[in-house]
């Protein structure tokens, strides 16, 4: 009975950590959409309300002008946007489906960007768009978890010989020296591994460099303000693809050429250094959530600790009284592990708690027997929090491995 005061602090020892940081995840994400919404509708609703009203007024005014009715009006005005949505616009623009524009809308497809300007009319081509984009989005997913890759390990090799040559210039590393020569020096830098942060402020400042040049293309070619440039960078960079300023659109350009492939470059840098970027931030979210749910399980640790503490306190076992001064590891370590405490040191063992009590080891043997195998066991760092790149899936993953295989062997 004695051991029934620990149930709390060993379930909770036991709960599934992927679980608990998905479920604080999924809060935290809902508590920032909340907050967006409430900034976003404060800020854009009174500009909402002002359009709405002048567009009343020049509707009105343009009735009473014309005599036309109401309804008249509202029909044409629906006319206009079916229209629209087939492409047809006030101003003079390129065709949207001859082979540059299906070309142009094909790579908004593809790269997820949708920006929304072009869109098929007829059901052959939502139903064409439907396939193509299954093939053409996983494609290009791929292009860059492939490009996310090797730019994690050219930014880990730069940073390793940066690394290694401020240690030369120290003098804690012989200018001589090579890996495996079995020096204290070079083994502990066969385990180091690139900051988070740093791999972060470096993917920042490259995509901050691709926005700003292509900013400086976009503002007198499009006639746009710098601003409004850096804006659609964003925008299409991060795939959000509002449409609202769409590049490459008017019919004739100074050097069109030359303009519209700086365009492709411009977009493709960007969306792969941002979507490199977004990976990178996703893993300092991912250490706030452990730091945040490390804080709550010490806490939760602490009060079932005392817990434990008062009911152990009072309690008589059968043939046996335990006081704090004869507490040993060993009957201490029998009763915190996962057997909740059901057994002492003295009882006999059966199969089942035998396995329960050893599933780590048989975990541990299973993963050294399959490094084994394929030949090559990582070197781990002895300090783990010297490195954020730990876990993941996906992109999350693939980053994880280059980096601590760009940091063992280069």
């Amino acid at each position: 009975m004695a051991c029934r005061g620990a149930c709390c602090c060993s379930s909770a020892g036991r709960l599934n950590a992927d679980n608990a940081r998905f479920l604080l995840l999924a809060v935290l994400i809902v508590l920032y959409m909340l907050c967006g919404a409430a900034v976003f509708s404060a800020i854009e609703l009174p500009t909402e309300r002002e359009a709405k009203e002048r567009w009343e007024e020049r509707l009105e005014n343009f009735t009473r002008r014309h005599n036309l009715s109401r309804a008249e009006l509202q029909h044409f005005l629906r006319e206009y946007e079916e229209a629209n949505v087939a492409g047809i616009r006030v101003d003079d623009i390129r065709p949207r489906w001859d082979f540059t524009g299906a070309f142009y809308f094909v790579g908004t497809v593809v790269s997820t960007i949708g920006f929304g300007m072009t869109t098929p009319a007829t059901v052959g081509g939502k139903i064409f768009l439907i396939f193509y984009g299954l093939i053409g989005c996983a494609g290009t997913i791929l292009f860059f978890n492939l490009f996310l890759e090797r730019l994690i390990t050219v930014i880990a090799y730069v940073m390793k010989s940066c690394h290694e040559r401020q240690l030369r210039r120290k003098g804690v590393l012989p200018h001589n020296s090579r890996r495996g020569s079995g020096s204290s020096e070079v083994d502990s830098l066969a385990g180091w591994k690139p900051s988070v942060y740093y791999v972060m402020l470096i993917l920042c400042v490259a995509s901050l460099i691709i926005s700003c040049c292509a900013s400086a293309m976009y503002t007198p070619i499009e006639g746009w303000s710098y601003f409004d440039s850096l804006y659609f960078c964003f925008v299409a960079f991060s795939t959000i693809g509002f449409g609202d300023l769409v590049s490459s659109q008017n019919v004739r350009y100074e050097s069109q050429g030359l303009y519209r492939f700086g365009n492709f470059v411009f977009i493709l840098m960007g969306v792969c250094c941002i979507y490199s970027l977004f990976n990178v931030i996703s893993i300092v979210i991912k250490q706030s959530i452990n730091w945040i749910l490390k804080k709550l399980a010490c806490k939760c640790c602490h009060r079932c600790q005392r817990r434990l503490f008062r009911s152990r306190r009072n309690v008589v076992m059968p043939g046996n009284v335990r006081s704090r001064r004869n507490i040993s590891i060993e009957t201490d370590g029998v009763n915190e592990s996962d057997t909740d405490g059901r057994r002492l040191s003295g009882e006999m063992i059966s199969m089942k708690d035998f396995l329960a009590s050893n599933k780590v080891s048989l975990a541990i043997m299973q993963k050294q027997l399959s490094e084994t195998a394929n030949g090559y066991p990582r070197q781990m760092s002895s300090n783990p929090k010297q490195n954020g790149f730990s876990g993941g899936v996906g992109a999350l993953a693939i980053m994880n491995n280059r980096l601590a295989e760009t940091s063992v062997d280069r």
